[in-house]
């Protein structure tokens, strides 16, 4: 970096939130810089559960069969009792269906996650900058204004908005003077990334469930390592080294034939349940752990992450392009009764587990969220089946008209909207507009609805259409009669279609002679591409010479300069009025007839 560098975008933190934002933005060709404190990458296993949502998020970033062969299933959870051990199923294992294709939790180690969406981010052309620590920012109508300390010294960088993603004592929570009130949960833990001997890695064992001297060992998939994890008082000194936590396992268990090798990372904390009172102020954003602190029970603390991160992304870059700014509003609205939620089910579970109910169920695979009050969601005339605006839109498989089998997921992958029609004339669909694929479903259109599924999942009658936002969930279900409503909408996000514009005239065709109208398709190909480079240079010029004159226009505001620069903007403002006329010019000549 510069002294001085504009982007769009600050990222600050680079765990599972920050680098799934930088990834939504890198898509869509936001500008944006990626940062963080510390020197590396985090190396520990903290986050390890990956829920079904977070799985389908994670394939429309095209990152999910990396981060699936990273890691595995959730091993049975095998209980050391007197009597013996027993041998529990832990996490409910449904199939999968074509409406909901993950269905099974994955366990795969933090520092895994994290290192698959950094090696996706680098396919993208981009890469964190570590050892780089916010350490002040100001912020105007217009943009941020941060301090960052860097190897190379202070350096400030411009940018239209900051996220925080740095964590549960987020800087840029602090620095916002953002209140994160909530409690703590009278649990003191540790927890472990250990090489050990004498533990098998075909389950998730765990002694004294029924007494304070509880402690665990998790096979982390995807390495040769086990998390251990333990409660412990809030008054004691830990040694976290391999010997002592190797004596400290043989006081637990009473076993003397495992040996901690080593330690890759440990960490000894208080779990805690609090809520950001805002997630915003001004053009300062909180997104993660810095807006919401879970406990580990039920791995929802990094999922809850990831899917703030994809709804936010969508949603900056929709504003940079054009839409109002109002639409940032609905991140909060949306985001934050989810994480109220899911602090409500994170405690709910940990009491559970104090009484040895270990069981984890539909509840914790965050596929039932939605934004049904969100102020994004259209609510048309009333429906009785099928899903409504602010639900998941689900998946199903569906046969191209061309014979080739595919899946709506993958209709959907992308940063565009996505309009389905089912059963509909082709000619009663919207006009075409930039950033929304439209397909009609059906005997009519050109996806074929393999076995129902589509109908079923979706509960749709004839002449009903759907659209689907960017980050997966349905923003209307509509009658061909009221795709007013919904284009309308889609102004309202920033979905504009292309300026209709007549086709500029030519001065001359390349074979004829100067002013000639074209008489041959060739020559009118011509006439019309030459035509068309001298607009869109004009055009270009226009905007140069505007955005020059508003400058200036600013600077005598501001500064009372001398008669110079008002007369350089006086002929700026000539020149503008020219190349409107020429402008104008060119799309009223001869030719367009």
């Amino acid at each position: 970096m510069s002294p001085t560098t504009d982007t769009d975008v600050i990222i600050c933190g680079t765990g599972a939130a920050g680098l799934t934002l930088a990834l939504d933005l890198a898509r869509r060709n936001i500008a944006f810089l990626l940062i963080d404190k510390a020197p590396q990458p985090f190396a520990g296993s903290r986050g390890k559960g990956i829920q079904p949502r977070s799985q389908e998020v994670f394939e429309d970033l095209g990152v999910i069969d990396r981060i699936v062969a990273s890691g595995g299933e959730y091993p049975v959870q095998r209980v050391y009792t007197a009597d013996g051990p027993i041998d529990q199923v832990g996490v409910e294992m449904s199939e999968p269906t074509p409406e909901e294709p993950y269905q099974i939790p994955l366990l795969v180690p933090q520092f895994l996650t994290e290192r698959r969406l950094r090696e996706r981010l680098a396919e993208l052309g981009h890469a964190p900058h570590y050892g780089h620590e916010l350490v002040g920012f100001d912020q105007d109508g217009d943009g941020v204004s941060a301090r960052i300390a860097t190897p190379d010294g202070e350096q400030t960088v411009r940018a239209r908005y900051l996220i925080g993603a740095d964590g549960g004592s987020s800087f840029v929570r602090k620095t916002l003077g953002i209140g994160f009130p909530g409690k703590t949960l009278g649990v003191r833990a540790i927890v472990a990334d250990v090489y050990v001997d004498g533990v098998p890695s075909d389950a998730w064992h765990r002694w004294g469930e029924d007494t304070a001297g509880q402690l665990s060992m998790c096979p982390l998939y995807g390495t040769d390592m086990f998390q251990l994890q333990a409660p412990v008082p809030f008054d004691v000194d830990l040694d976290l080294s391999a010997e002592g936590l190797t004596a400290f396992f043989r006081e637990r268990t009473g076993r003397d034939d495992v040996v901690i090798r080593s330690v890759s990372w440990a960490s000894a904390f208080q779990m805690n349940a609090r809520l950001a009172d805002t997630y915003r102020r001004g053009r300062a954003f909180l997104t993660g752990d810095a807006a919401h602190c879970h406990p580990p029970t039920g791995g929802q603390g990094l999922n809850t992450s990831v899917q703030d991160a994809y709804n936010l992304g969508w949603k900056l870059a929709a504003v940079l392009d054009g839409a109002p700014e109002s639409l940032l509003e609905t991140y909060e609205q949306e985001r934050r009764p989810i994480a109220e939620a899911v602090l409500g089910l994170s405690e709910k579970l940990l009491e559970a587990a104090k009484n040895r109910d270990l069981h984890r169920g539909r509840e914790v695979s965050q596929l039932d969220l939605g934004y049904l009050n969100s102020p994004l969601s259209l609510h048309t005339p009333a429906r009785d089946k099928g899903v409504l605006a602010g639900d998941r839109a689900p998946d199903a498989p569906v046969t191209g008209a061309g014979g080739l089998p595919t899946r709506l997921f993958s209709l959907f992958q992308g940063p565009h909207w996505t309009l389905l029609g089912h059963d509909v004339d082709e000619a009663s669909a919207p006009a075409p507009r930039p950033g929304l694929h439209i397909h009609t479903i059906g005997a009519r259109g050109d996806i074929l609805d393999s076995g129902d599924r589509v109908q079923s999942a979706y509960g749709l009658s004839s002449e009903q259409w759907v659209l689907v936002r960017p980050d997966g969930y349905v923003a209307a279900v509509a009658g061909t009669a009221e795709l007013g409503a919904v284009e309308a909408y889609l102004d309202m996000v920033g979905v504009r279609p292309l300026a209709a514009t007549r086709p500029p005239a030519a001065e001359s065709s390349a074979s004829g002679s100067a002013g000639s109208a074209p008489h041959t398709r060739r020559e009118y190909r011509q006439v019309r591409t030459a035509a068309e480079k001298r607009l869109a240079a004009a055009q270009r010029e226009l905007q140069h010479l505007s955005r020059q004159f508003e400058r200036d226009l600013r600077t005598v505001r501001r500064q009372g300069e001398t008669t110079a620069i008002v007369a350089r903007s006086n002929l700026a403002e000539l020149a503008v009025q020219g190349i409107t006329r020429l402008a104008a010019g060119l799309r009223t000549g001869r030719s367009d007839r």
